[in-house]
This record gives C-alpha cells, sequence and structure tokens, in this order.
C-alpha cells in the first residue's frame, strides 16, 4: 500500500494506526505549503487534493480520514481497533467524526487556514473563533472521558483522531482540559504513537 501524509498533520493519526496493526506500507511525504498536494501527480490519485490518502494493494484510494480508519479496522478486526457491539461502535464512529470533522474542520481549519473564512482582513478575529470552538469542542469531549482511559473504553480508531487534535493543541499552547491530557498522555506511551511521532519529526 502507499500512504501519502504530511508529518505532524492529520495524517499521523492513519499513521499510528498503520503502525497499530503492523502493516508494510510505502510513505510518500506531501510539503503543503509548497504545494504537493495541488500537483497534477497528486489530484491523479486524490481529485480533492486532500490529506491522508491510502492507495490499496488493488490500486484504488481512499481519501478521507474517517473513510481510511473505518477501513483498516473492518479490514484487519483482529486489531479490535472497534468494539463489537453496535452500541460501541456507534460511540467510536461518534468521537471519530466529533476530533475529525468538528474540532479539525470547524476549528482548527480557522485557526490553520483562516484565510478561508476572513473577509475585509479580519484574520485574528477567524483564528480565536477557531480556537474558542476547539476549546469548547474539547470540554465536550473532557466530560466524554470522564472515567474513561481511552474514548470508548479500549483503544480504538477514534483516539488515534482525538490524539491528532490534542497533538495540535499542545503545540499551538492551548490548554487541554485534564481528562484529555491525560488521554493525551497516554497515548503517548503506546509504543506505535511513540515510533510514529519519532519518524515524524517529533520528541
Amino acid at each position: 500500500m502507499k500512504f501519502y501524509m504530511t508529518p505532524g498533520s492529520c495524517s499521523t493519526g492513519i499513521h499510528i494506526l498503520l503502525e497499530e496493526i503492523g502493516l508494510v506500507f510505502e510513505a510518500y511525504i506531501l510539503n503543503l505549503p509548497r504545494g504537493d498536494h495541488l500537483e497534477p501527480e497528486y489530484l491523479a490519485i486524490n481529485p480533492h487534493g486532500t490529506i491522508p490518502t491510502l492507495v490499496r494493494d488493488d490500486g484504488t484510494a481512499l481519501c478521507d480520514f474517517v473513510s481510511i480508519a473505518t477501513w483498516l479496522a473492518e479490514t484487519y478486526p483482529r486489531r479490535k481497533l472497534l468494539p463489537e457491539d453496535p452500541a460501541g461502535k456507534e460511540r467510536a464512529m461518534e468521537a471519530l467524526n466529533f476530533a475529525t470533522r468538528y474540532i479539525h474542520g470547524e476549528g482548527f481549519r480557522r485557526v490553520f487556514t483562516p484565510e478561508r473564512y476572513a473577509v475585509a482582513g479580519d484574520i485574528e478575529a477567524v483564528k480565536a473563533q477557531g480556537r474558542e470552538i476547539v476549546a469548547e469542542a474539547l470540554l465536550k469531549v473532557n466530560g466524554d472521558l470522564d472515567g474513561e482511559s481511552y474514548a470508548v473504553g479500549a483503544f480504538s480508531i477514534a483516539d488515534a483522531g482525538l490524539f491528532y487534535v490534542e497533538f495540535w493543541a499542545d503545540k499551538i499552547g492551548m490548554e487541554l482540559p485534564v481528562n484529555c491530557r491525560a488521554h493525551y498522555e497516554l497515548m503517548k506511551t503506546r509504543p506505535a504513537v511513540r515510533q510514529v511521532l519519532a519518524e515524524e519529526g517529533y520528541r
């Protein structure tokens, strides 16, 4: 398989899952500021120009965090990356979607790419709005984590999504709520997470 990624981005979460499963894959690093994701060669693989992308052995590409994570969990069930009971699976998918599509998509997108939303030069106001969205969302996650080590009991794909948004919050100096901080620190003790962070240049 071929994995298209950018160190320190949302693709870090998928990188963690690939290592947790123990898959062999070829990694291709995309430099987003340079515009690698907009090159014709990459757009032929992922027309959306987004990361991560996973090209499977049959040549088909998955171009979205949730779809890649779900496919990995369902294709390698022995790794137990999703709860077996329907209610647990629903909770995991809800947590994954909240992290990737709301905290990332609505919050951090405003922090990192405010020009998408800014009008009349209100860049800083957009960034502040993004940080507020992230902070409020992490408080919700904090409540969901009360009494739990991981998002839905045992480690799952939801934790890979939650980890990268916690990682971002930490890197930009945001205070993680107590349960989110405990989850973040617990994730960093996992061998696959330590390996991925080292490979991506974070010590």
